[in-house]
């Protein structure tokens, strides 16, 4: 009797050419430039993206951008994490767009790799004190309304500003009115404070609700006061109205006499 033999399913393995294709695939969908875009080779992927009419980052960006024109467009906003697939990006524009806000997180993902953040000739007024916490990159923050406050102060504390463009970066609004259409850092190396501006509103905001409370319940107290005097003097008239005792005792006792 012969031996018997093992049945061993074939593993059908897929031709070459098909783990090419899917390699390129890959490969392609990770440089995959926006249509609405130019991509170009330089140590990484250049996407240029100025002047394209855009009202949002586009968010399929190739993965290994380490250049990013976004300048001259019509974006309003850099939200949360826009930007956290791109590990290399080194140079972010911005500039000349219509940025009112950045909200806190924005630059999460990049803030180890990027070494320039234009987000000059915009519309931001305030950022989240937040906003640029571990970024080492050089930022320029000129020609926009800045509102000179406390928090400003502090977002300003935790970055490198373009030495070229720092004295652009002016109140355009303040916290007091003398330091309008003045240089912040001038103001601030000048020695002032706006956070102690902030706590002294703050001081006085409170003492004059404080006030406000004492007042009323003075004005409470003198109220109940007046009221329980008023209650007080009607009840002594109505006492005062009712017959006198002695003037009934003496009735009493004529009237026994007679009988």
């Amino acid at each position: 009797m012969g031996a018997s033999r093992m049945f061993v399913p074939s593993v059908r393995r897929p031709p070459t050419g098909s783990l090419l294709l899917l390699g390129l695939l890959l490969w392609v969908g990770a440089r995959a430039c926006p249509k609405v875009c130019h991509c170009t080779e330089r140590n990484g992927v250049v996407v240029q993206c100025t002047s394209r009419n855009l009202e949002s980052i586009p968010s399929e960006l190739p993965k290994d951008t380490v250049v990013l024109l976004l300048s001259s467009n019509r974006i309003r906003r850099v939200p949360k994490e826009a930007l956290a697939d791109l590990r290399r990006l080194r140079e972010l524009d911005l500039s000349h767009n219509s940025l009112e806000s950045v909200e806190d997180g924005a630059f999460a993902g990049v803030a180890d790799s990027l070494r320039s953040l234009d987000l000059s000739n915009n519309q931001l007024s305030r950022l989240p004190r937040d906003t640029f916490t571990k970024l080492h990159a050089q930022v320029r923050l000129s020609q926009n309304p800045w509102h000179c406050e406390c928090s400003l102060q502090e977002v300003l504390r935790e970055l490198r500003l373009d030495p070229e463009t720092v004295n652009e970066v002016s109140c355009f609004t303040s916290v007091r009115e003398e330091y309008v259409g003045q240089p912040v850092i001038q103001v601030l190396d000048s020695g002032i404070n706006f956070c102690n501006f902030h706590h002294k509103t703050t001081d006085v905001a409170m003492f004059v609700a404080m006030f406000c409370w004492f007042f009323m319940v003075t004005a409470y107290i003198v109220y109940y006061i007046k009221h329980n005097q008023e209650d007080a003097r009607r009840h002594m008239e109505y006492l005062k109205s009712l017959p006198s005792t002695s003037h009934v005792s003496k009735d009493y006792d004529t009237a026994s006499s007679v009988f």
